[in-house]
């Protein structure tokens, strides 16, 4: 695939702009194997990274959780960045995830493992077939949560979410915060406002799935982002870097289901590696589109 022509410089288009002018970029719905459901992701591959600000742009126009800018650099190794509307993420699992299926579905990989270099480290993702399904497998590194012991933060965290929190939990993104029930998980709804007032990134629910669900997923969750423009990601896989080794161990045992109760859904299989401190994140794709840049 070619994606800088002569031309592009003797019509005097920008080297960043004749990056893209070239470049398709692909809507997977990841974490779902329907369409319309789970949590859309752009695919876009480059041959060199153009500016930041340009893909930044990209991302705010496209107004999807996170869009993906990979670059090749060897046979099943690629460099991936990721950027939401408002700013380049330092983690994305569902990006990740869609364009790892990108890649298998077209064939740019040989075999069933991809290597994406990332600002998170090297993430290996290998591709399983089960009868008739093919399942995208992400090893992630585990994110250490510990209880939130200020008491003003806790105040706020509860008054942005008015509803009943049994523990509250960060790090240095994101809050955590653990909800009575699964009920609460699913008619919670956050102050937007007052939560791009803090200094986190985000904040996670969860809860312990109802009895009646508890032989379909073991918990659940919702994730808010508002100050990097995601009001509610559809389903965070990130956010399971942290939620997997703390339910994991809630539960004792490795393996869990995890459902996202946002209005698109989505169900995650997930497990902790306690020795390597690391975290599988199972799940699908589907592709949606694909389209051309032209500006």
């Amino acid at each position: 695939m070619s994606f800088v022509t002569m031309s592009d410089c003797e019509h005097g288009r920008s080297p960043d702009k004749s990056m893209l002018l070239n470049s398709s970029l692909w809507l997977i719905d990841a974490f779902t194997n329907k369409p319309f459901q789970g949590n859309p992701a752009g695919v876009c591959l480059v041959e060199e990274f153009p500016d930041n600000s340009l893909m930044q742009k990209v991302a705010f126009e496209m107004n999807w959780s996170e869009t993906a800018f990979l670059k090749k650099i060897s046979t099943n190794k690629y460099k991936i960045r990721w950027f939401s509307p408002e700013d380049e993420a330092p983690i994305c699992a569902h990006a990740t995830l869609a364009s790892a299926h990108f890649l298998f579905e077209n064939n740019y990989v040989i075999g069933s493992s991809v290597e994406f270099l990332s600002h998170a480290g090297s993430l290996v993702v290998t591709q399983k077939h089960e009868k008739n399904e093919s399942w995208i497998i992400m090893d992630f590194p585990a994110i250490n949560i510990e209880s939130c012991n200020d008491a003003n933060e806790v105040d706020v965290v509860k008054n942005i979410l008015n509803t009943s929190v049994t523990q509250i939990l960060k790090d240095s993104l994101i809050y955590v915060a653990v909800l009575a029930s699964e009920d609460d998980v699913a008619n919670c709804s956050p102050d937007l406002a007052l939560l791009k007032t803090l200094s986190c990134r985000a904040i996670s629910i969860t809860a312990n799935a109802n009895q009646a669900n508890a032989n379909t997923y073991d918990f659940v969750s919702r994730y808010f982002a508002p100050k990097v423009g995601i009001p509610e990601d559809p389903v965070c896989g990130s956010s399971y870097c942290r939620l997997t080794p703390f339910w994991t161990k809630i539960f004792n045992k490795k393996f869990l289901i995890s459902r996202q109760l946002s209005r698109r859904g989505g169900m995650l299989n997930v497990s902790y590696n306690d020795s390597t401190k690391r975290v599988s994140i199972a799940g699908q794709a589907k592709t949606i589109l694909k389209g051309k840049f032209s500006f």
